[in-house]
């Protein structure tokens, strides 16, 4: 498979402002494409997103019946330091996922990364909010153990607006 680039990770991000996910706010139909137990599978799901608090906060349900799955996409403007951070709540477990992916929007692309740590190795995520339409948009999320050098995507979403 191949997949486009992920775009490189600003050094001094753009400052954030209120409403930079107001494209996201509505009814949605969701295409994923997305590894489960080592292999890429796609399916369908759907997802409401409703903006709030003046455009500084935006909270998506997200909803993928044919996997019995579902959850919570929570999206943050920090007013003082300007920067997003985007958060993710499994319905299962009804936690926030740490760390959040912190970041903005440079050149019409969302580029949000965290550091983590996977069994003692230092390892980057990336979530890439792209191609970006009135009606539609992509997510992608990959991964990186070597600073950001190369990525491994692991998870993309095609979202077409319905309302």
């Amino acid at each position: 498979m191949t997949f486009d680039p992920i775009p490189p990770l600003p050094a001094a991000p753009t400052p954030g402002k209120p409403g930079d996910f107001d494209f996201l706010t509505g009814e949605w139909r969701i295409h994923h494409r997305s590894i489960v137990n080592g292999d890429w599978l796609e399916y369908d799901g759907e997802a409401t997103v409703y903006g709030i608090l003046a455009g500084i906060c935006s909270v998506e349900e997200l909803r993928i019946p044919a996997r019995d799955f579902s959850g919570m996409g929570l999206r943050l403007l920090d007013a003082e330091r300007r920067v997003w951070s985007d958060h993710w709540v499994n319905a299962r477990s009804g936690v926030i996922t740490l760390p959040a992916q912190t970041g903005s929007f440079e050149n019409g692309a969302g580029i949000f990364a965290s550091d983590y740590e996977d069994n003692g190795r230092a390892m980057k995520s990336v979530g890439v909010w792209d191609l970006i339409t009135a009606d539609s948009c992509r997510w992608r999320q990959a991964t990186s153990g070597d600073g950001g050098l190369t990525w491994a995507h692991n998870w993309i979403m095609h979202w077409s607006r319905v309302r």
